[in-house]
């Protein structure tokens, strides 16, 4: 383990085990899950091996940390009815980071390091690290609990920062609305804005457009325009002449003069445009990360379909988004199935979570064809209709890795709960198990536009036309089968 004095400065303690961690700086930094206004310091650490992922963890409520203030590189506790908390010298503590260590008494000896090992709780959060200090006082403080093992840690996982941790409840006081939502669009011509847009234009008395970002497609963007009227577009920068004059060339449709921005300014103009409550986030990429975080400064919840947001910016995002109040909806195919799975599930009742992946365009091929693969063969996709670079990446199952990290950033799950099992009829889309051993899934015909509408919909369920929304048939569907993933054919995963 290392230890971050008060001072800034990293050192190993002299008596440290042998197999402890190296102390070359890596740049390592852990999911931020300290008090806000906690000055965040960069780690003197580096990857942390399984079987010493621990992290410390205060005994009590971390919302209570608000009341802590930073006093030059102190950490000064509250006054609790008039008298300070008791502790050791000034009844302050360091500045200090435990990265991990390797037994419960190594954590004894670096939280008396510390000052006092009062009040400190030793809990399995996987890789990630937080340390404070509580106001317990008295004998009963003085306790430090070790959970060793990954069969206890799947027992007693810790959901600290995570966008859902481990369940999703309705939010206290929410009513049925009885008018349109407005939303913001961000990739409306792309794959995932495209089929927003089909939503919006079938149920047009549950969704209303504000504002459209597009990217090239001048063509689309105008026909967009001319049948969802919205207050502000933007667009790329060398596409803004052509978008003035192909609107010109048809001011009789349009009717009116909507207000255009172009590039990232733009972009964020869209996400945080007023009007909207909700911002459909259908950006390729980490192109997608500066606007949806303009988007959350405004207020408004996030249809998550870009999930380059949280994998490039989750230990930012995520405070950001509770800061504000925001929520993170997940329009991923499977983690809006774990989203539905999680619903209403007790505090703590999250085990695993079991991610489905189609295989992609390579599943039937044997590794020797692989050098010989066009990219049009990796277009191929069997089950789904999506973008081009989600769609490559599916077929080297590279996406299912990111979906990996993103789950743990939406759901709080260490990554040693988080499996991936190949399922090539793509009808169950993602699993959860629970602490008593019980298996929730979501099912549904591979069709993008349900986790779509969920994300825009929640809490509530939208009645759809059994016309254009094919219902599930279990005897129509056949056989649902399951294999392991073949890390030798899909490597990615494993770098992920």
């Amino acid at each position: 383990y290392l230890v971050r004095d008060g001072g800034g400065r990293s050192r190993r303690p002299p008596d440290a085990a042998a197999a402890c961690l190296p102390s070359a700086p890596l740049g390592f930094a852990p999911r931020p899950f300290v008090p806000r206004g906690f000055p965040p310091r960069p780690l003197a650490g580096c990857g942390t091996p399984r079987r010493v992922r621990r992290a410390l963890e205060l005994e009590g409520r971390f919302d209570c940390l608000a009341d802590w203030r930073i006093a030059g590189d102190r950490w000064v506790p509250p006054v609790r009815q008039g008298v300070p908390s008791a502790g050791r010298g000034s009844g302050t503590i360091g500045i200090a980071h435990i990265v991990a260590m390797n037994t419960q008494s190594h954590a004894r000896k670096a939280s008396k390091r510390m000052g006092s090992h009062q009040g400190f709780s030793l809990q399995g959060l996987g890789s990630h690290a937080a340390v404070g200090r509580s106001t317990t006082t008295g004998s009963s403080g003085r306790r430090l609990r070790a959970r060793r093992g990954a069969s206890n840690m799947t027992t007693t996982m810790q959901y600290q920062g995570a966008a859902w941790p481990g369940t999703a409840k309705v939010p206290k006081g929410y009513e049925p609305r009885d008018t349109p939502k407005p939303i913001s669009i961000l990739g409306c011509t792309g794959s995932i804005g495209t089929q927003t847009l089909d939503i919006c234009s079938e149920h047009p008395e549950k969704f209303s457009v504000v504002a459209l970002s597009a990217g090239s497609n001048v063509d689309l963007l105008v026909e967009q325009i001319i049948q969802f009227k919205p207050k502000l577009v933007s667009i790329q920068d060398s596409k803004v002449g052509a978008l003035r004059e192909a609107l010109a060339s048809r001011a009789s449709e349009v009717g009116y003069t909507p207000e255009i921005t172009a590039g990232i300014s733009g972009m964020c103009e869209v996400a945080s445009h007023p009007e909207a409550e909700a911002t459909v986030t259908g950006i390729v990429g980490c192109a997608g990360l500066q606007p949806t975080v303009a988007a959350i400064k405004a207020g408004k919840d996030i249809c998550l379909a870009n999930k380059e947001t949280l994998i490039a910016g989750g230990p930012f995002v995520l405070p950001l988004a509770e800061e504000h109040g925001v929520h993170i909806l997940p329009a991923d195919s499977e983690h809006s199935a774990i989203f539905q799975c999680i619903q209403g599930l007790p505090d703590g009742g999250l085990r695993r979570i079991i991610l489905t992946a189609s295989g992609g365009a390579f599943r039937d091929w044997d590794v020797s064809r692989l050098r010989d693969a066009k990219v049009s063969d990796a277009l191929k996709h069997p089950n789904w209709d999506m973008g081009k670079k989600i769609t490559i990446d599916s077929a080297t199952l590279m996406n299912k890795g990111l979906e990996v990290i993103e789950a743990h950033y939406l759901f709080g799950a260490d990554y040693d709960n988080i499996e991936i099992v190949i399922h090539p009829q793509s009808i169950i889309h993602s699993m959860v198990e629970t602490t008593d051993s019980s298996v929730l899934a979501q099912l549904g015909w591979p069709d993008m536009r349900l986790p779509i509408l969920y994300t825009m919909s929640w809490p509530e369920r939208v009645l759809t036309s059994e016309e254009t929304w094919k219902r599930l048939d279990f005897v129509g569907m056949g056989d649902l089968t399951f294999r392991k993933p073949d890390h030798n054919k899909y490597p990615s995963m494993n770098m992920a």
